[in-house]
């Protein structure tokens, strides 16, 4: 015992024992044959079914006693696994044409369970005996079963394409297979040009095979997909459900689903669907019914009135598996070995096949004819020398003596006297010589045909044809599937997805943001915001949930919010901080908020910074799909930062100031469209040490209001800046003093309805109309209004309503 024992590394022990167990499982268990178009399983299951008797002109049969069989002698695995095998073939809604009908529950497209087998019957569909037909005619190589107690079939005789027909799914070790369903008379008539035309084209096989066939119907799109997959065994084609729409009293639509997918689960989609009406994931569905009945499947999404039909329709299309991709990945036992085949390839293999099996069932067929003439030829003869043949036998000793006497005296071979001494009485008649006569003329054209099929290719591919075409007139059928040549885009409206409902969306200063109903706006009023303690509100708009918020921030970046995707919160909460939606730099802080309903509309973004860069890029450059993370919007320097972004039509006029007091006014048609990664050109020309505090648009009829460090305001009319040239250095806006100068803290355009607030550094607050400030020229510091030891230094200028 101890020298059988072996030291060997365990990575080569698995590698070994693995590589053993992939390929019994590869070749055995879960890829089907390209010739039978069955998995061994399948094929087992079939012959015991047809060894038992258990075919289609017979009774059912309780479908345990066939499990049984299967196991005791061909399939030893467990008895779910050959029963769930057994059910597949009959459901169908799963292959194209059953090959086992049943009695009783066998599951449903809901993907409920079958009854137990002992509750339901089965037997042979007649498509499966044409699977089956000529077995007994050695057509097919026989194998020993696993106990060597009986012989099963390596491959069935398989009188039509079944691995087209019905198509196969099943995955192994590395391999998996994904082959559709198809239309019998397409599949057989694909099958007959390639005998006609061995060289045929793809594209003339789809004239003919247009493509899959699937059992729950449905409409298949993209032939390039499908052709692709024919060629090479590999591509892919998008399969929709057949959707109708019906008009319901009070001017209301109903989408009405009468075919789905293949193999998606009607119960799955009907919760998915009603899931995304519940979650108002999708706007304008009412209810979602599932109205199945026994004349067929019939799925009611019924809308309110006045709802996108077709946008609905389209969101179902996207976010269900009301539409699917299906993927071809026709892989199939070929020679003992796993292959992806293109259709040509399986045809071909289908083909060789037929080849040998009539072949085969050709020599079974005249071994039989020849053996059984040699019988009917000594027959004859013996009927025209009857007496002396009962003479000798009278006086034979025995059966044996008078086998042996016959064939001494008239040169019988020993198997015609055998069938001379078991003759019965009766076959002495006129009536059964003549019989005898018209066997051996019989028997003489059948050998002439059968030497004929095995002499001559061309009639041994007649007989194929012939066949194909008996099997083609009794069981093809319509096609089910519709085939379109593209696949459909498709385009969801804003809509469909969003409710259109109004909202105010805030900004803080600190970066919070938050979405707010106009209900909850209006009962707190503005200065009821929510904030945290030194914060403050930089921007309000109201906007809808359909639209897109713009954050843009110090570092020359742009955050894209979806309205709909801020979480909805009174006016009096916090609301949510930007970084909770995109990560920021720890130094990267908001600037300004813009809403934006239409990416497409004919306006620009103007984006200014600290040092005087100024920048215009078209308003749809900042449409993005993917905002996961802040979007560069401008490009900066190292030591510069965004101050201002602002919506323009590009003709506007904009005045630049500065902290040191001087403005510039110029208008914009000065600066060029440049892309959004682009740095931008100079907008003002700066002095040492000096920055822009604000960049704004002029409007007719308002003034100019500046706000100092010392704490004063003042407010001048739009004339009092000349126009002059971008790049410019601009006019002085402030009256010069060589101690303690005014320096600008906030610049603003406003109208005299509107209100400012100074913003201390210590968070307070000094609020008064705009109007109540004095006009003054430029060459004044304006009014003060706070004590700056008391009120600490103002840092910010703020115009509200």
């Amino acid at each position: 015992m101890v020298e059988q024992i072996q030291n060997l590394p365990l990575e080569d022990v698995i590698g070994d024992r693995f590589g053993r167990y992939s390929k019994y499982i590869i070749q055995d268990r879960a890829l089907p044959d390209v010739r039978d178009g069955l998995k061994p399983v399948q094929r087992r299951i079939l012959f015991a079914m047809h060894q038992d008797g258990n075919i289609f002109d017979r009774n059912f049969r309780k479908s345990a006693k066939t499990v049984g069989n299967v196991i005791g002698n061909y399939h030893p695995h467990g008895d779910t696994s050959v029963y769930d095998a057994m059910v597949r073939m009959s459901q169908d809604w799963k292959l194209r044409h059953v090959l086992i009908e049943m009695h009783g529950n066998n599951g449903s497209i809901d993907n409920d369970p079958p009854a137990a087998m002992r509750y339901t019957e089965a037997k042979l569909s007649k498509l499966a005996s044409v699977l089956l037909e000529d077995i007994q005619h050695n057509t097919v190589d026989f194998v020993q079963n696993f106990d060597d107690t009986a012989m099963e079939p390596m491959v069935l005789p398989a009188k039509y394409p079944n691995l087209l027909v019905n198509g196969s799914t099943g995955i192994s070790a590395g391999y998996a297979t994904d082959i559709p369903t198809h239309n019998l008379g397409e599949v057989i008539d694909a099958a007959l040009a390639v005998i006609d035309k061995p060289s045929i084209s793809v594209d003339e096989l789809m004239t003919l095979m247009p493509g899959p066939d699937f059992p729950t119907g449905g409409i298949i799109q993209g032939r390039a997909g499908i052709k692709q997959a024919y060629e090479t065994g590999k591509g892919k084609a998008v399969v929709r459900g057949k959707v109708e729409f019906e008009e319901l009293r009070g001017g209301r639509t109903e989408i009405v689903i009468t075919e789905i997918p293949y193999e998606v689960n009607k119960s799955t989609l009907v919760k998915r669907i009603d899931e995304l009406r519940a979650d108002k994931k999708v706007e304008g569905i009412n209810e979602v019914r599932d109205e199945t009945d026994r004349d067929g499947l019939r799925i009611a999404v019924e809308l309110k009135k006045d709802a996108n039909a077709e946008g609905i329709l389209n969101f179902l299309y996207k976010n269900t598996d009301l539409q699917i991709t299906y993927n071809f990945n026709m892989v199939a036992i070929s020679e003992r070995r796993p292959k992806l085949l293109g259709i040509k390839e399986i045809l071909t293999s289908y083909i060789n096949h037929q080849q040998e099996v009539v072949t085969r069932r050709s020599k079974h067929e005249l071994a039989q004819a020849k053996k059984r003439m040699h019988i009917v030829e000594g027959l004859i003869k013996a009927l025209s020398i009857m007496e002396e043949v009962i003479s000798t036998i009278r006086e034979s000793k025995n059966k044996q003596n008078a086998k042996e006497n016959l064939v001494d005296q008239f040169d019988f071979t020993m198997e015609q006297a055998e069938a001379i001494v078991t003759l019965q009485l009766y076959r002495l008649t006129n009536t059964d010589i003549v019989a005898l006569e018209q066997e051996h003329q019989e028997l003489n054209n059948k050998l002439k045909s059968l030497n004929e099929i095995l002499g001559n290719p061309k009639k041994l591919m007649q007989v194929i044809k012939k066949e194909l075409k008996a099997v083609r007139k009794d069981f093809a059928t319509e096609r089910l599937s519709k085939i379109e040549d593209n696949v459909a885009e498709i385009k969801i409206s804003k809509d469909i997805i969003v409710p259109s409902e109004e909202v105010v969306v805030s900004l803080t200063r600190e970066g919070y943001i938050k979405r707010t109903s106009l209900r909850s706006f209006g009962a707190s009023g503005l200065n009821e915001i929510g904030l945290k303690e030194g914060d403050f509100l930089i921007e309000h708009l109201s906007t809808n949930l359909q639209h897109v918020v713009l954050v843009f921030t110090t570092l020359g970046n742009y955050i894209y919010v979806p309205v709909v995707n801020l979480p909805d919160h009174k006016w009096k909460d916090l609301g949510m901080h930007i970084s909770q939606l995109v990560p920021l730099k720890e130094q990267e802080r908001v600037v300004q908020m813009l809403a934006v309903s239409d990416f497409n509309l004919d306006t620009s973004i103007l984006t200014a910074t600290k040092n005087g860069m100024i920048k215009k890029t078209r308003l749809s450059e900042f449409s993005t799909k993917r905002y996961s993370k802040p979007v560069m919007c401008m490009k900066l320097k190292s030591d510069d930062e965004v101050v201002q972004s602002l919506v323009v039509t590009g003709e506007e006029e904009v005045l630049v100031v500065t902290r040191k007091g001087m403005a510039l006014r110029y208008s914009l048609s000065e600066v060029a469209e440049t892309g959004i990664k682009a740095a931008g050109v100079k907008s003002i020309n700066l002095k040492d040490d000096d920055t822009v505090v604000a960049t704004e648009l002029l409007f007719a009829d308002h003034t100019i209001v500046l706000a100092t460090h010392r704490g004063s305001v003042k407010r001048m009319k739009l004339d009092s800046v000349e126009r002059g040239k971008r790049a410019n250095r601009g006019v002085v806006v402030l009256k010069e003093i060589k101690s303690n100068p005014h320096r600008i803290i906030g610049a603003a355009v406003a109208d005299d309805q509107k209100r400012y607030v100074i913003i201390s550094e210590t968070g307070e607050l000094e609020a008064g109309s705009v109007k109540s400030i004095r006009l003054t020229e430029r060459y004044t510091n304006g009014s003060f209004i706070v004590d700056t030891a008391e009120f600490g230094m103002p840092e910010t200028l703020l115009i509200i309503e």
